[in-house]
């Protein structure tokens, strides 16, 4: 039954709310588990060469034969499987809080395992109803990226006091992550003069790490992406070509010099351009003149520091 209700603000009128079908919540929920399980083995393997003091392998994030024969192995990945989905669950909440605020129809979060790197692949909010408005899509796409940050400091904060100095210990192994900006901020507060280099994190820092990362690629100002319907909310349909430009852009961000004076590519960049190039370019018009106003530029200009903040030009290598 429709009841009645009066204009918001911005002179859109509501729209009924959202329908909750609780006999598909267990679908949101056997993700959820299937991705605690992936990111607690991950977390294991970043947990016992954290602990044994060595570089990390590759095959410390494929442990699944141990953790068959060896069940507990997975508490030992609770310190990075937790924070992780903590942070990735307050980004989503984010978006699920600010369409239920606007009476916009969306899902339950669903979480993507995935059995390698960092044992998931993020998760995602499906909003089934359109947005007619310039301010409330960019209220929505900025909810996610600033409450998954808002959890990220602490948890970066708890990990870095946690983790410890060996010589040249960051740039060893099979797997090298890069060191964002606030990654290197907080670093330097808590390890004054230490190098970057020789800063071993732990898996609570490698947790805020993954979220941080998590930050950047959403906040990206490209086509479907938060950032991309931030851009979307100030410019309009001129975000259409400046997604495009970007995405062109991220190809080039793969070149890397190595120790040795020579050039290497890494195709991380290259892929996520495909990527968004296929699926992620389309954004439906919005026919709205209204301007943001001062408290939205002010947060825009917030989510771009971070932004700003997060990004790292090879995240991984």
């Amino acid at each position: 039954m429709q009841g009645t209700s009066t204009p918001f603000p911005d002179g859109t009128a509501p729209v009924d709310p959202p329908r909750i079908f609780t006999r598909r919540v267990w679908i949101h929920v056997l993700l959820l588990g299937l991705t605690f399980v992936t990111t607690s083995v991950v977390g294991s393997g970043f947990a016992a060469s954290f602990r044994e003091n060595r570089p990390l392998d590759v095959d410390d994030l494929l442990r699944w034969g141990e953790v068959i024969h060896h069940p507990a192995i997975l508490t030992e990945g609770l310190a990075f499987s937790i924070p992780l989905l903590i942070i990735l669950l307050a980004h989503e909440l984010g978006h699920y809080l600010a369409c239920r605020y606007y009476r916009v129809d969306a899902s339950l979060p669903y979480f993507l395992p995935a059995p390698v790197l960092i044992g998931t692949l993020g998760a995602f909010i499906r909003i089934r109803a359109p947005i007619y408005s310039k301010r409330k899509l960019f209220d929505i796409a900025v909810a996610g990226p600033l409450a998954g940050f808002s959890l990220v400091l602490p948890v970066l904060a708890i990990g870095m006091a946690y983790s410890k100095l060996i010589p040249g210990i960051a740039g060893r192994g099979d797997i090298i992550f890069g060191v964002p900006g606030v990654i290197r901020i907080m670093e330097m507060l808590i390890f004054p003069g230490a190098p970057a280099s020789d800063i071993y994190l732990h898996p609570m820092a490698r947790a805020a790490w993954v979220g941080i990362l998590a930050t950047a690629l959403n906040l990206l100002p490209i086509g479907q992406l938060d950032g991309g319907h931030i851009l979307y909310a100030f410019v309009g349909q001129r975000a259409k070509l400046t997604s495009r430009i970007l995405a062109v852009s991220l190809i080039a961000l793969g070149w890397n010099r190595n120790p040795d004076g020579t050039l290497s590519y890494t195709y991380s960049w290259l892929i996520w351009a495909v990527l968004l190039f296929l699926f992620a370019m389309r954004h439906p018009v919005i026919y709205d003149t209204s301007d943001l106003g001062v408290r939205r530029r002010v947060l825009g200009a917030v989510a771009l520091a971070t932004l700003i903040l997060c990004f790292s030009r090879l995240p991984v290598r």
